[in-house]
């Protein structure tokens, strides 16, 4: 079993992933199939690596909403014919940076702990 800061940096690389395409703008994410596949892929890794995560680490965090991430993971691996591009580029654009700083204050704080 992977460690949780693993997980966690797991989750920052998927991220950073999604950062690289995010400034081409959602003009361009609506007409590229590859670009949204992109983003759906990173999600989903997001979602998978917190799903992965020890409960108790998830509830040191009460401020990132694993359940949502969890969630969107489960539709997004599963719902493939109900995938709605709007809300991928909504939680591309507005919910992945605001998840950034939250995971990275947690994996600081696991790091200090040894």
């Amino acid at each position: 079993m992977r460690d949780p800061k693993e997980r966690l940096r797991d989750i920052l690389e998927a991220i950073a992933a999604i950062e690289r395409y995010l400034g081409r703008g959602k003009a361009a994410y609506e007409q590229d199939e590859l670009l949204q596949g992109w983003f759906v892929r990173h999600l989903q890794i997001i979602g998978e690596a917190a799903r992965s995560l020890p409960e108790e680490v998830r509830a040191t965090a009460p401020e990132i909403e694993w359940p949502k991430i969890i969630g969107m993971r489960n539709v997004l691996v599963h719902g493939y014919f109900e995938i709605d591009t709007e809300i991928v580029w909504q939680a591309a654009s507005r919910d992945i940076p605001a998840l950034k700083p939250l995971v990275e204050g947690l994996l600081r704080r696991l790091e200090e702990q040894g």
